[in-house]
């Protein structure tokens, strides 16, 4: 029956009509952003000096005043009436790992008279029940007050769904006592701890006080398939990864799906996931294939980093709406399917100061003395609290993704390529010319060699490679919320550079570059260990990595302990990133969501085998055993003995199948590493069975199926 359902999936997606091109139209830019309350909409509704207090706040980073929250919250509720908005919501970021919303209409009553309203206080502040979010004992169930706050850094926006829409008002959500329960308050305060840090050490150069504005750029990786195939796969359904599902003869082999041209099916899906995005104001660039089948990516244009990691969170969720419309389902999870590429979403960072990239090399030698100051500091940090910036990433879902198929290695380390890493290591011997390009290094005196944008080839395998003008952390998985990596590396950025501008402040003036010069040597020499150019699958790599010292966090187990070392809670606290009470709190959290998904992954698979697989694989075992007695019965000899060799290898299976569903069974009443491993053991039997059961009688759909037909 099961089989059944296959083919009439496959028979409707092969009789979809995909539309064909349309007509050419302009591109519809001047439609970018009218879902948004942004600034050109504040100065339209806004009285002009209530326009002025937000702007500072917004441009500027000032205090907000609360005086003007009322005209706010008026003109923000006119200009949402205005596009067809009836009711509006608090939109925040729970550590669910997803938004969250509670709608509220704009209707208000005065006797029998429906009014709509919008007041100030709605604006500000709103109240969610904080004790069904995971708050790692910060709330216990009968503490149910929360809070959202209005973040005025990120504009609202409008939700449109069938019939309406939805104004949503980003906000951060904290409990009753003050503590932060999701993802975007730590961001905020990692934000104002690196800015405050730059300052300082941009001061040691005699520049000016300037605005800090800390960029990303997050690129996305998904997966579709069609929701045929997703609706007859339990193991898609409960967990978002196929637990069973043995390697089709071609996959990524070939490499011709990465850059291919995109199927008409999806570009159609992909256009309308841009119409989307634009109206939201977010700068969607580049779409193409990625490796593996049926997988794909969408990345933005770089924007300040809190509405990045807002804008990621609205990109996810309309390709995974987008996707239903069109018969698919966007599959976020890291690893979806074993054996060909996972899906991760890379982090592309980096620091402006005022119009100044410090990230963005040059030929002028004040420009390079501070990127070459920055670029110190960084290692430094990187190198440092390595293992924070792996416990960002943290996740079962990461677990089954890091360190294969181009995606990097649990183990932290740095790409620079040939030529950073050329004058890295001049720094560090006190060498003055460049092979390479000639001139001299005396850092702030004579100009460097020129360094322009792209003076690295970029490495699949390094989590965290230099890439021009900004650093790629590769680690960060598909379903990642953005702030999590990025509260790490804006702390531990912000730690190095005041821990540089305190050293080098001291510097006499008439020696500043040579004494600079002398203390970048000190900082290679002490942390150029985290710098690795080479091949991060290579088999010599880990053992070379565990030589320098760099720590391996193969797990999410290992790499949550990290969080509650004294060191790495004492530089959290140090920098009002997270009270302990939070950093704690989120172990917990992290800890408790990672079991809860390994047992769920086990319960699934339990299931599916027992009631699935098996009587599949027992069916065709009672048939082919009948068979070869009726083969006897009748004094046929021959094929008997392959029948019977095929009835051996379905019995053996059918016996390993049923050791591995009690092997399963038990592991559920024990710890996450036998879940995981009794789970592997019996995946390997199943796969085999898929191969051997005969296709019409194999109950879930194939690789095969589900990565190229859509």
């Amino acid at each position: 029956m099961s089989s059944e359902k296959r083919y009439d999936a496959i028979k409707a997606i092969a009789e979809l009509k995909v539309e064909g091109p349309c007509p050419p139209a302009p591109a519809d830019i001047e439609g970018y952003g009218e879902d948004v309350f942004n600034l050109d909409a504040m100065q339209k509704h806004l009285p002009k000096a209530v326009f002025e207090k937000l702007q500072a706040t917004i441009e500027e980073g000032k205090a907000l005043d609360p005086e003007i929250a009322g005209d706010v919250a008026h003109a923000m509720k006119e200009w949402a009436i205005s596009r067809g908005a009836t009711s509006y919501t608090h939109w925040f970021q729970p550590l669910t790992g997803n938004t969250a919303e509670k709608h509220d209409s704009f209707l208000e009553t005065q006797g029998c008279r429906a009014i709509l309203s919008f007041s100030g206080k709605n604006l500000i502040l709103g109240e969610p029940d904080a004790s069904s979010f995971p708050s790692g004992g910060l709330r216990s169930t009968f503490e149910a007050r929360g809070y959202t706050a209005w973040d005025p850094t990120s504009p609202a926006f409008i939700k449109r769904h069938g019939n309406g829409a939805t104004l949503c008002i980003p906000t951060a959500f904290c409990s009753y006592t003050g503590e932060a329960l999701d993802r975007k308050t730590p961001l905020l305060r990692s934000i104002q701890a690196l800015s405050g840090a730059t300052k300082k050490l941009m001061k040691c150069f005699g520049l000016p006080d300037e605005k800090v504005t800390v960029t990303l750029g997050p690129e996305q990786e998904y997966f579709l398939i069609d929701r045929h195939f997703y609706l007859l796969r339990p193991d898609l359904l409960q967990t978002g990864r196929t637990l069973f599902g043995a390697p089709p003869a071609k996959h990524q082999q070939l490499e011709d799906h990465y850059f291919g041209t995109i199927k008409m099916r999806v570009l159609n899906f992909m256009n309308e996931v841009e119409r989307e995005l634009w109206k939201l104001g977010i700068p969607a660039k580049t779409r193409h294939n990625e490796v593996a089948p049926a997988q794909f990516e969408l990345a933005p244009i770089f924007e300040e980093l809190n509405l990045a990691c807002d804008h990621n969170m609205l990109v996810m969720e309309v390709l995974r709406q987008t996707a239903e419309r069109y018969g698919f389902v966007c599959l976020m999870h890291e690893k979806p399917f074993a054996g060909i590429n996972g899906s991760g979403k890379h982090n592309n960072w980096s620091i402006n100061y005022g119009k100044r990239n410090l990230l963005n090399p040059g030929s002028d030698p004040d420009q390079n003395a501070i990127f070459l100051t920055t670029l110190c500091a960084i290692i430094e940090a990187v190198d440092t609290h390595a293992d924070l910036l792996r416990a960002s990433v943290a996740g079962v879902g990461n677990d089954h993704r890091l360190g294969a198929n181009e995606a990097p290695p649990a183990v932290i380390s740095m790409y620079l390529g040939d030529q950073l890493s050329e004058v890295i290591d001049q720094l560090e011997k006190g060498e003055h010319k460049s092979s390479r390009h000639g001139g001299m290094l005396r850092i702030g005196v004579d100009t460097l060699p020129p360094l322009p944008q792209d003076a690295t080839d970029r490495n699949r395998t390094s989590p965290f490679a230099f890439t021009g003008n900004k650093f790629e952390f590769r680690a960060p998985g598909s379903s990642l919320s953005c702030s999590a990596p990025n509260v790490m590396l804006n702390t531990i950025v912000a730690e190095a550079f005041d821990r540089m501008a305190e050293s080098i402040s001291a510097f006499p003036k008439k020696e500043f570059h040579a004494k600079l010069q002398a203390h970048l040597r000190g900082i290679v020499k002490a942390h150029k260990r985290i710098i690795f150019n080479g091949d991060g699958y290579a088999p010599g790599w880990l053992e070379e990595a565990a030589k320098r010292g760099l720590p391996n966090l193969r797990t999410t187990m290992d790499a949550l302990k990290v969080l509650t070392k004294e060191k790495n809670m004492a530089l959290l606290e140090k920098y009002g990133v997270f009270q302990r009470r939070e950093i704690t709190s989120r172990y917990e959290v992290f800890m408790e969501d990672f079991h809860r998904k390994v047992r769920i992954e086990g319960e699934v698979a339990l299931e599916i085998a027992r009631s699935m697989i098996e009587p599949a694989v027992a069916a065709e075992f009672e048939k082919t055993v009948r068979t070869l007695g009726e083969a006897r019965t009748v004094t046929v000899s021959k094929g008997s003995s392959s029948l019977k060799k095929r009835a051996s290898l379905l019995g053996d299976g059918l016996e390993r199948l049923a050791r591995g569903e009690e092997l399963l069974a038990k592991a559920l009443q024990g710890k996450h590493e036998e879940i995981l491993e009794a789970m592997q053991q019996m995946r390997v039997t199943v796969d085999e069975l898929e191969k051997l059961v005969p296709d019409s009688s194999w109950p879930l759909p194939k690789y095969r199926e589900m990565l190229f037909i859509y």
